[in-house]
């Protein structure tokens, strides 16, 4: 029987670390930049993680009044896998644990939808994303200090930064582009048939960063057939990540 969520929302699966490699600028992923939060940019997803499918066709607005009906569990799943993995991304360049960061995402979630249904949100006075930074930027202070007692009791300097609004800021948007793109290849994956060797050409290319005579000879392919792969299936995603970065834009009915 599903979940009720008329008290709290559904348990959610936490999710590990994204792997980092180089990026494909064909398909408009950008590769790996330094780890400064206010200059980093997203690395091209790696391995088999698979994360919620995201509603690509549900706005933001259309999930915020979902958001509302306790009884609507469809609205809370979206919103979870929309936006908890950015949270658990943006903690850990923060510097938390994966454990710490999933445990923040959790909280910081829960917290949303409580105060989201007393009506503490005005979107006229404030961004969602700006919302969310602030609460789980409480959350991850919060661990902060109690790291740094930890420390300080083993003699260590408790000394933690955390960034400010600007650069914080800056790093939810890289987040949330690196989620994107690995929720784009999801989609891709699961509307390609199983047989295709134009999908296995393109993570070949353009993920794994094979060699095109490489790809060619594995999947009994010409190298012009390749590079035709990769061009369509390349297109194919861009259309994907337009669609899923629509579903953030907070002002979309």
């Amino acid at each position: 029987m599903p979940m009720r969520i008329s008290r709290t929302p559904p348990c959610v699966r936490r999710s590990r670390r994204p792997g980092n490699s180089a990026g494909c600028s064909t398909c408009m992923a950008p590769t790996q930049g330094p780890s400064r939060c206010s200059d980093s940019t997203p690395a091209m997803p790696t391995g088999t993680m698979e994360a919620p499918m995201v509603d690509i066709e549900r706005t933001t607005t259309a999930l915020l009044e979902g958001l509302f009906d306790h009884k609507n569990e469809a609205a809370w799943s979206q919103f979870d896998a929309r936006y908890r993995p950015i949270v658990v991304a943006f903690a850990r360049k923060l510097g938390l644990s994966e454990s710490d960061a999933n445990d923040v995402a959790q909280e910081t979630v829960f917290q949303f939808l409580k105060e989201y249904r007393e009506g503490k949100y005005d979107r006229d006075r404030g961004r969602l994303r700006s919302w969310i930074i602030g609460i789980a930027r409480f959350r991850i202070a919060g661990i902060y200090r109690k790291k740094g007692v930890k420390r300080e009791y083993r003699g260590e300097s408790a000394m933690v930064t955390m960034p400010n609004e600007d650069e914080c800021s800056k790093l939810w948007e890289n987040e949330r582009r690196t989620v994107i793109l690995r929720m784009a290849l999801q989609e891709l994956r699961a509307t390609t048939k199983s047989h295709d060797r134009t999908m296995k050409a393109f993570e070949m290319v353009a993920i794994n960063q094979v060699p095109v005579a490489t790809v060619a000879n594995d999947l009994e392919m010409t190298q012009q057939e390749v590079y035709l792969a990769k061009s369509r299936t390349a297109k194919r995603l861009r259309t994907i990540i337009e669609k899923l970065d629509e579903t953030y834009d907070e002002n979309a009915t």
